[in-house]
């Protein structure tokens, strides 16, 4: 009987012996899972490493505002219910309620306004007879800690002396305060009728009144404003 050769041979223990390089199967399907699992947790570590920004007591967050400290300077000194006298020449007066809630005493020592060529400060004393006179008040008004000035008609008043035009009813006038520390404060009066506490002015108690008229001329307009 003829011998055959079979089509594929069977092969050597050499052949079937697998490589020692060669990788298992079953480990090289799982290196691909590992890689898509250490790639997804990367950004997530990343997220985790980030610093939050600052909340302290430090941070620019709680910082004060600009300016805070000097707006509250200036609420320090208060001027409530403000007014002007109308009138329509010559010279009429500002009364209000000045309040120090400051820790210094003040001294008021002047006072300034478009509204007028100058103004003075102005007080009321007896004049000896049974009536009242006003007279510039030398050394300014004290104005202590935590106390109020009142500026009213009949007693201590902010006098507009020479003003530059009529002041009526409705209008408003801008005018600025001025303390003997160099300390201003600005407020608005709105100008009033007023027919009360009718005074005189008393030149002769007055320092620098400026008065361009006589005095018993200048005493009759001072009445009249007051």
């Amino acid at each position: 009987m003829p011998r055959t050769t079979p089509l594929h041979p069977a092969p050597s223990p050499a052949e079937v012996q697998p490589s020692a390089s060669a990788a298992p199967p079953l480990v090289g399907a799982r290196l691909p899972r590992r890689a898509a699992l250490a790639a997804l947790l990367l950004p997530l570590t990343a997220c985790a490493a980030e610093p939050e920004p600052a909340t302290g007591a430090g941070s620019a967050a709680d910082a004060p505002a600009p300016g805070a400290d000097s707006a509250a300077e200036e609420d320090a000194v208060t001027v409530a219910e403000a007014w002007v006298k109308a009138a329509e020449e010559h010279m009429t007066s500002a009364f209000g309620i000045l309040r120090n809630d400051t820790d210094t005493d003040l001294v008021l020592r002047g006072a300034r306004t478009d509204a007028s060529a100058r103004v003075e400060l102005h007080e009321t004393a007896s004049d000896g007879s049974g009536g009242m006179s006003m007279q510039e008040k030398e050394g300014g008004f004290p104005l202590p800690a935590g106390e109020e000035l009142i500026l009213e008609p009949g007693g201590n008043h902010l006098m507009l002396m020479e003003i530059a035009a009529p002041l009526l009813p409705g209008d408003e006038v801008e005018l600025i305060l001025e303390f003997e520390d160099g300390t201003e404060h600005p407020f608005t009066a709105t100008v009033k009728d007023f027919a009360g506490a009718q005074e005189h002015y008393e030149p002769e108690g007055s320092t620098g009144t400026g008065a361009s008229d006589g005095g018993g001329e200048h005493a009759a307009e001072h009445e009249d404003d007051e």
